[in-house]
């Protein structure tokens, strides 16, 4: 029976379901896994904390020169978040020969190479399957699963934060300040909420995900971003009464002409299966050229569902001591010679206020096909006495067409304002 420690860096939400997952399953891990895995270093400044947890003192760590020099850790699990101080305590951990795990999305997305770099060095692991959709196992499935393909998209809901937002604000018509009031008080949104509504962490994970998919790393400043503070729950209304559903979706397409990458809310058909992802679940989808479709769908975050992640990661990595780290230039930019497409092509809905006389119709539908805009679908929903709401979906067109068209409508004395403007996939 082989024995093996883990040291924990950070006891926060994450950090405790990883602790509790290996107190509970020690035996089942044995019985299983015949692997003997104690926690043996925990890292967190609030010590009080940790004592209120039962917390043997002789487990709590100073400083990360006593995890990363205590010969019983055999792999370090990092909890913590942000790019300071992991980054350093990563580092540290890998040169002293551990093995690490993560759950970092931002520092992974931003420093993987560099982390890489020190891993390979060092000849140990690094394993990030819960940097991405909380416990639902997409790394491994893109790693290990799915060589036998090349994979075409991947497209999902890939942050449950806002997923809870929109589907809140879809089913109780109530505004975004409202729901995300809501989201603050149960705990599923920070007290500072903009990694999460404004796109920043859903553009982490995609840039991970779409740099295993596509075998090229992604770099997340090359993803268009774009977040959910503008949604407008009459847009919601419009949509539900068209057949649509609003998520906040990454996706990530491998088109002739380039990497096509992108995080926005948009509107998809209600009868797609990510339509009926619900509260803070989320659910990816995966195109291979020989597979086909397949989804993986799970709780995205999360004390245990995260945890789960990290402790199959610990016993992975414990299970295949053979270490294999990207298969692609894992360099900040990834290869010179990988497109990106920047103009990208689909569906819009716009919500538009106009003046209700004669003539606004071919003036808007003129404006559009100024920019060669095909439209599929003008509709009039209020009326007042001089003003009127109507929506227009166009067919397939250049993201550039509809920003010059936007551009040109604002120029019409019939156009008052330009209330929404959402992507839709289909």
């Amino acid at each position: 029976m082989k024995k093996k420690g883990v040291a924990i860096l950070g006891l926060g939400v994450v950090g405790k379901g990883v602790y509790d997952i290996f107190a509970k399953n020690h035996d089942y891990f044995m019985k299983t896994q015949k692997l003997d895995i104690t926690v043996e270093s925990i890292l967190d400044n609030n010590t009080e904390r940790l004592k209120s947890f039962g917390i043997d003192a002789s487990l709590i760590a100073r400083n990360i020169e006593e995890v990363v020099s205590n010969p019983s850790v055999d792999v370090v699990v990092e909890c913590i978040g942000g790019v300071e101080p992991s980054k350093s305590f990563i580092i540290k951990a890998l040169k002293s020969g551990k093995t690490v795990v993560t759950s970092n999305k931002e520092l992974f997305a931003k420093c993987w190479c560099e982390l890489e770099e020190v891993a390979k060095a060092n000849y140990v692991g690094l394993f990030f399957e819960a940097t991405c959709v909380g416990g639902v196992p997409i790394i491994r499935a893109l790693t290990e699963s799915m060589q036998g393909n090349q994979i075409q998209e991947i497209k999902g809901i890939i942050n449950g934060t806002t997923n809870f937002i929109l589907s809140k604000m879809s089913d109780d018509g109530a505004p975004f300040a409202e729901v995300l009031a809501e989201a603050q008080r149960l705990g599923y949104a920070e007290r500072n909420p903009e990694a999460d509504v404004e796109g920043f962490d859903s553009t982490y994970k995609l840039s991970i995900l779409s740099s295993l998919a596509f075998n090229t790393k992604v770099n997340y400043q090359k993803i268009y971003r774009e977040g959910i503070t503008k949604i407008d729950v009459e847009d919601i209304k419009c949509g539900k009464e068209m057949g649509y559903t609003i998520k906040l979706l990454g996706i990530g397409k491998n088109t002739p002409k380039g990497l096509e990458v992108r995080v926005h809310p948009t509107f998809i058909k209600n009868d797609n299966p990510l339509a009926s992802v619900k509260d803070s679940f989320n659910a990816v989808t995966i195109v291979g050229d020989a597979v086909g479709d397949i989804m993986l769908y799970g709780r995205g975050a999360g004390s245990l569902p995260t945890g789960s992640a990290m402790v199959s990661d610990v016993i992975f990595s414990l299970k295949h001591p053979d270490f294999v780290y990207a298969n692609f230039d894992n360099t900040i930019n990834g290869k010179n010679e990988t497109k990106y497409v920047l103009d990208f092509t689909s569906k819009y809905y716009l919500r538009l206020v106009v003046a209700d006389c004669a003539g606004v119709l071919s003036k808007i539908s003129g404006a559009f096909a100024k920019e060669g805009i095909s439209l599929k679908e003008v509709k009039q929903i209020s009326a007042s006495e001089d003003k009127s709401q109507i929506i227009v979906v166009t067919h397939d067109c250049k993201e550039s067409a509809v920003n010059k068209t936007i551009a040109k409508l604002k120029e019409l004395n019939v156009c008052y304002d330009i209330k929404g403007c959402i992507r839709i996939e289909e």
